[in-house]
């Protein structure tokens, strides 16, 4: 790498002209890039090279010569050394033009999609769909290109998390609870995080002064020793319902009877108190295994009218006021008039497919994991839904089966992982050919993977709503509504 026009330990001039997918700056020096840690666009930047690649490098941010304007002092007292979020120093305002850029760029460099300028944007009414209209856009128009609408954030984008997963660790002899420095698994000792609702903050601060009370020891990753290995607290933002979950190297707590009383005592909130056991050498953090100590095995929590159980397990989303945006945009976009089928793929607990049972014929949703659609059963018993069908197993043969048995889905919604949608999915979804496709991704890069190859099998991509489920992190979500193009006979497109 002689030939670079950079030299490590050598410091340079470096223009920032955006934000990476992890929030480092991305400069220009020589023509050269270099990711900056704590940089921003629009910064001229004094930069020393740390590492080198053949077509890039990292470097470290010596001094900021020309201060962007939406730089700020960052609200967290310990923000440089958490890895929690990554973009407190960046105004709000700019977080959520950044995350729309980010979209925009995979959009545009993976997908290969043309995306429409700011005059069409403009022009199209960002709820240009309500529950009994069609999707209000001019398909002759398509070739104007894929409008991505203003990311949707927060009025108050603090203290939205309703679940916290705390590692614990011991300094100077003492029991540490807190988050991972960036990078590393040194954990930062911490009183309070400005994301996590206060009631998180008030439970890790009480169970940690019980368990150095009563002698626990925490658990050594290094050495596969000690006890307790994470606190994950939960919390129903409408119910005010608590659930602390201790997560230990090993069946048996020690004085647990002492622990569950003083949890009680100091937290009167708390309606379940649950004992994970996770005994492997892993950095996952729930073991197979969980118990109730005492309390309820739920907890209760809403988005908008629809009522969830949460186990300790059951994944739930961690921004309950976001989420409602999210899966209000989901909902709008499939434009439901109370008679279509809709297939909710990679379903979960249900909290996509409830949604949408108020306002469709029939739902069915399907989901790999059994215990999620256990789960997403007695969600929709709870809430007394009887429109809603779920099965366990690969989406991608379920609907086939399903289809077998005269369901033909109007709507199909999916809400993947972070990998995107399974190939085959896409292919099935393609031959079932729906009218609308809403695909909820918490990736851009995935997304526009995914849009690809939907758009190569004969689907338009109307629009796409980024929603800031994260704020303060470079995370985003988005929520994309594809129609099916009726000049397409037949599916083109083969895998």
């Amino acid at each position: 790498m002689a030939d670079l026009p950079v030299k490590i330990g050598q410091q340079y001039e470096a223009e920032i002209v955006g934000i990476s997918h992890d929030g480092e700056g991305v400069g220009r020096v020589n023509g050269f890039t270099l990711f900056v840690a704590g940089a921003l666009p629009g910064e001229r930047t004094l930069v020393r090279v740390e590492h080198l690649k053949k077509q890039y490098g990292y470097a470290g941010l010596v001094e900021v010569m020309e201060v962007s304007p939406d730089r700020i002092v960052p609200e967290c007292t310990i923000y440089d050394e958490c890895g929690g979020c990554q973009l407190q120093h960046l105004s709000y305002e700019a977080q959520l033009r950044a995350k729309r850029q980010q979209v925009v760029d995979n959009l545009q460099r993976i997908g290969k999609l043309q995306v429409a300028g700011e005059a069409r944007i403009g022009r199209v009414s960002t709820t240009a769909i309500s529950e009994n209209s069609a999707p209000d856009f001019d398909e002759t128009n398509m070739d104007e290109g894929v409008i991505v609408h203003p990311t949707l954030g927060m009025t108050d984008p603090w203290r939205y998390r309703n679940k916290a997963q705390v590692p614990f660790g011991e300094e100077r002899g003492g029991l540490i609870g807190g988050f991972y420095a960036q990078g590393s698994h040194r954990i930062i000792d911490m009183d309070e995080c400005l994301i996590q609702h206060e009631s998180n903050d008030e439970v890790v601060a009480r169970v940690k002064e019980i368990g150095a009370r009563l002698g626990i020891r925490a658990y050594d990753e290094e050495l596969n020793a000690g006890l307790l290995r994470h606190v994950v607290v939960k919390v129903g933002f409408r119910t005010g319902d608590i659930m602390v979950v201790l997560v230990t190297n090993g069946n048996v707590i020690p004085r647990v009877d002492e622990w569950v009383a003083g949890i009680r005592e100091a937290l009167p909130g708390v309606k379940s108190i649950c004992h994970n056991i996770n005994v492997k050498q892993t950095n996952v953090i729930f073991g197979d295994e969980t118990r109730v100590l005492w309390g309820s095995e739920v907890i209760y929590d809403y988005i908008g009218d629809v009522k969830f159980a949460i186990s300790a397990r059951s994944f739930f989303q961690v921004n309950p006021v976001q989420t409602e945006v999210l899966y209000g945009k989901a909902l709008e976009y499939a434009a439901l008039t109370g008679g279509e089928t809709v297939v909710d793929a990679y379903c979960g607990i249900g909290t996509i497919s409830l949604f949408l049972a108020q306002k469709a014929g029939q739902v069915y949703g399907v989901e790999i994991v059994e215990e999620a659609i256990a789960d997403a059963r007695k969600n929709a018993d709870l809430n007394g839904m009887t429109n809603v069908h779920f099965e366990a197993g690969p989406a991608e043969d379920v609907l086939p089966e399903w289809t077998r048995q005269g369901v033909r889905p109007d709507v199909v919604v999916v809400d993947p992982p972070r990998k995107g949608c399974d190939p085959a999915l896409l292919a099935t979804i393609l031959e079932l050919r729906p009218q609308r496709v809403v695909y909820v991704s918490c990736s851009a890069s995935t997304l526009a993977r995914d849009l690809r190859a939907l758009v190569d099998g004969g689907y338009g991509v109307a629009e796409v709503t980024p929603v800031d489920m994260f704020p303060h992190t470079v995370h985003i979500e988005s929520v994309v509504l594809l129609v099916r193009d009726e000049t397409v006979e037949k599916n083109p497109y083969v895998y």
